[in-house]
């Protein structure tokens, strides 16, 4: 695609090649060594590659285009592989943010729980500052700026996140060669400070003062059902009850996306099943939903359940409708397996143990009274009743052997070894070759 001329006379090279329009066109590259401009035509055939195919130049070719001297970079402008650097697009802090949320397929609450990040980018850096201007000096002082902004430390690690997500994007696009943010430490999300475990006695303080049915079953649904609120308590119908297993399908919107995660079974449990049957006796006839009343996934429902909290003489935890399932989770890890409550809470363990399970008092008392939790004798019954159909045991099987003629033609046992073994064992004396 190009190649390179030397000049005897004076030592110097240049790069040649033909445009798209058939004209020679020559970069004159002056007095350098050989691997110097086999090095730079290369780049060149890239150039006239990306062009040609109307694709964005790769990071490493974006890279080498940024550091290249006036002179060279002016080179490449002036046989059209490139744009000069006076006439070429700036692209600005607001530009990339503006470009990453049109290009973002996400639900509507991912995208509003980025904004404050944006805000946060747009306040420390102007939105008319060059992407390709900013350091990783400045990337620093913005990360040591959020903690006298007084956020968490989780929601401090959630912008580092979304910074390194969104300046990944702009590499990827050839906007920029490295992200200015891609050695920022993101440091952990999980808040210890704002897990609570709801009580049965505090849900029950609670359920006492709920105006009607529907708030007594978005609540118990969330603590002892372990829905997600409120996307998937809408989406619950009454076609997903079955009444019969004591079983129900949950639709979840926010795992929707990775295959075999769209939906769930969870167990129903007495009081949740005993709420439900009053619900579907007081429902109108042809309704679907389980909760008429939940219209869409951005319902505020907080509001009236802190109201509710605070009627029955409780302070409101944090994370309201997160700590009930948290609470829900960590009852059923202390009597089943692990896995089996991840899978009917819609996540893994890893993330369970991460976010989800709260250490109780009760779990103290476990170990120093000398008990074991429920988990453990759930367990040892299941590996009891697995053992016992995998395999029949050693009565059933001398039973099942004298069974009919077997048992008529057997001959009693007689013992054909009693002495003990000697020195040479059982086997043949064998020599040495």
């Amino acid at each position: 695609m190009a190649g390179i001329s030397n000049k005897k006379k004076n030592g110097t090279k240049r790069i040649l090649f033909t445009d798209e329009q058939g004209k020679r066109c020559t970069i004159p590259l002056g007095r350098v060594y050989a691997t110097a401009a086999e090095s730079f035509k290369l780049r060149v055939e890239a150039l006239i590659a990306a062009r040609r195919m109307g694709i964005p130049f790769d990071s490493e070719l974006a890279a080498w285009l940024r550091d290249l001297p006036d002179t060279m970079h002016g080179r490449l402008a002036a046989v059209g592989l490139i744009e000069s650097r006076i006439n070429a697009a700036v692209v600005t802090l607001e530009m990339l943010l503006n470009r990453f949320e049109a290009s973002s397929m996400v639900k509507p609450a991912t995208r509003a729980a980025r904004q404050p990040c944006i805000k946060s980018l747009l306040g420390q850096f102007s939105p008319d500052k060059p992407i390709g201007n900013l350091t990783i000096g400045d990337a620093e002082d913005w990360h040591k700026c959020l903690p006298e902004s007084k956020y968490a430390v989780a929601t401090i690690a959630k912008f580092i996140n979304i910074s390194k997500t969104i300046f990944r994007k702009a590499v990827k696009w050839g906007l920029i060669a490295k992200s200015p943010f891609e050695d920022l430490r993101r440091g952990s999300q999980t808040n210890q400070a704002r897990s609570f475990y709801v009580t049965d006695e505090m849900m029950k303080a609670v359920l006492e003062v709920c105006a009607d049915d529907h708030w007594r079953g978005v609540l118990i649904l969330c603590r002892y059902a372990g829905l997600r609120c409120p996307s998937e308590l809408v989406g619950l119908k009454w076609s997903d009850i079955n009444w019969e297993n004591n079983r129900m399908t949950v639709q979840s919107p926010k795992t929707a996306r990775h295959e075999g995660h769209a939906f769930r079974m969870v167990p129903i449990a007495p009081n949740v099943k005993q709420i439900l049957l009053s619900l579907f006796h007081n429902a109108e006839v042809g309704a679907e939903v389980v909760l008429p009343r939940l219209r869409n996934a951005t319902t505020n429902l907080r509001t009236t359940v802190v109201k509710y909290i605070t009627r029955a003489g409780l302070t409101p935890w944090p994370r309201t409708f997160q700590n009930l399932r948290a609470s829900c989770e960590t009852d059923w890890v202390d009597r089943c397996p692990a896995h089996a409550v991840a899978k009917w809470l819609g996540h893994s363990p890893l993330i369970a143990a991460q976010h989800y399970l709260h250490v109780r008092d009760a779990h103290f008392d476990m170990v120093t009274s000398g008990t074991k939790s429920d988990a453990s004798n759930v367990q040892n019954a299941t590996q009891h009743h697995l053992a016992w159909n995998a395999s029949p045991s050693h009565e059933v099987s001398k039973t099942t052997c004298y069974e009919g003629d077997l048992r008529a033609n057997a001959k009693a046992c007689v013992a054909t070894q009693n002495k003990e073994v000697g020195a040479t064992g059982l086997e043949p004396v064998t020599f040495a070759v």
